[in-house]
């Protein structure tokens, strides 16, 4: 059977998952199927759907069921082995959201590295410790198994100092205090189809908005990370969902002092209870808020949209211009309002929308949305995570054989 790679992405309570087949052995990964398990730990249901989006595998737990990390990859395992025709889990790529200074690249996994990425806990703790969950669990029961890291962070290692440093003493930056940036999977997709694209784009100054629940914006300058609005950790930046995004440090200081806040009072404040659904008090889905007459939730929507205009305005200077931008992720790529908001604030920059074609439906590759003359183009490219993770997992077991 054609080799393949079983793509996992595990956050608190779910798990997504791709499995992807590399008929040619050095082309491009072809998905099979994908799903999730949801609901861990509390009314878990599974869900399969084939590349063609119909419905293969369904199943539903009790409400309270203890199905956890370790048994729903036991569970997705013996699902996997009619699709697959053998009675083996194939190698697994993992999306991980930090690989601190460390891991610039892809690396296959060991014990000791889960518990040093264990130590970045802190700075991602929505996301670490639950990507790190099912690779744990592999390592205890299947240690035979080819699993690979594929890094959030990686994308950005490559910026300049400059653009990495806080203003802070030297005991302090080095313990590792600085800018790592996020969503690098989904930017470093981008600039893989840019070229094929906008060829001005791809050699040019682009910035890329990744908008969905976390939402950050990326500067690339040739298809390579020169600045990003996520930082320390993956809360800085943009509002988002539920986090604050860049917040005055002082404000932390007078949540301390004024309102008796303690670390983790603040942590679930600004991770969980911000964004836009605190700043609404209604939802965190920008469909909901779109669709709503409420006050809050037009001025939740104002304030997401003026935050990305002045970021971008931001990563168009660390570029020194701009030739195109972006959109991606779940708001960037069905938000077409979002989107019309954005390309007007941005005028100045040379782009000119094109409402036809920002309304149009979407195409899977992505499509224009700017005039055939505007001076920076503007598009929708569909981001692709677990493709790249697929690639990432392929080459390095390839270049390891």
């Amino acid at each position: 059977m054609s080799e393949a790679i079983l793509v996992v992405n595990a956050g608190s309570s779910s798990i997504k998952f791709s499995l992807f087949l590399d008929r040619d052995r050095d082309g491009e990964p072809e998905l099979l199927l994908g799903g999730q398990l949801e609901g861990l730990y509390t009314a878990p249901r599974f869900i399969a759907r084939d590349a063609a989006g119909t419905l293969i595998g369904e199943q539903r737990w009790a409400e309270g069921e203890a199905l956890g990390h370790d048994g729903a990859i036991t569970y997705l395992s013996g699902f996997l082995r009619e699709p697959l025709g053998e009675h083996r889990l194939p190698p697994v790529g993992h999306r991980v959201v930090h690989g601190g200074l460390h891991y610039g690249a892809p690396v296959r996994m060991t014990p000791a590295i889960v518990e040093e990425l264990a130590e970045f806990i802190p700075l991602a703790p929505l996301h670490q410790p639950h990507n790190l969950a099912p690779i744990r669990s592999l390592l205890a029961h299947r240690p035979d198994l080819p699993q690979v890291a594929c890094f959030d962070t990686a994308f950005h290692r490559g910026q300049s100092e400059v653009a990495q440093a806080f203003a802070l003493p030297p005991e302090i930056t080095k313990r590792g205090v600085r800018r790592y940036g996020f969503h690098g999977l989904s930017y470093e997709y981008i600039a893989s189809v840019l070229p094929g694209l906008d060829v001005r784009a791809a050699q040019g100054r682009t910035v890329v908005l990744h908008l969905g629940n976390g939402a950050s914006a990326c500067a690339l300058n040739a298809c390579k990370s020169v600045a990003s609005t996520l930082g320390f950790t993956a809360v800085d930046g943009l509002p988002m969902g539920t986090r604050c995004g860049n917040l005055d440090p002082g404000v932390m200081l007078y949540l301390m002092d004024e309102l008796k806040m303690d670390a983790r009072a603040i942590e679930k404040l600004i991770y969980r209870q911000s964004g836009l659904l605190g700043v609404s008090g209604i939802s965190s889905d920008m469909r909901t808020l779109l669709n709503s007459d409420e006050p809050r939730a037009r001025f939740a929507v104002e304030l997401f949209v003026y935050r990305i205009t002045r970021e971008l305005g931001s990563l168009a200077a660390a570029l020194g211009g701009l030739d195109a931008l972006v959109f991606t992720a779940g708001i960037g790529e069905h938000a077409a309002p979002i989107r019309e908001r954005v390309c007007q604030a941005a005028a100045w920059l040379g782009v000119v929308l094109d409402p036809a074609a920002n309304a149009a439906a979407s195409a899977p590759s992505g499509w224009r949305i700017s005039t055939a003359d505007s001076p920076a183009s503007a598009w929708v490219i569909p981001t692709n995570e677990e493709l790249m993770i697929a690639r990432h997992t392929l080459h390095l077991l390839n270049s390891a054989t």
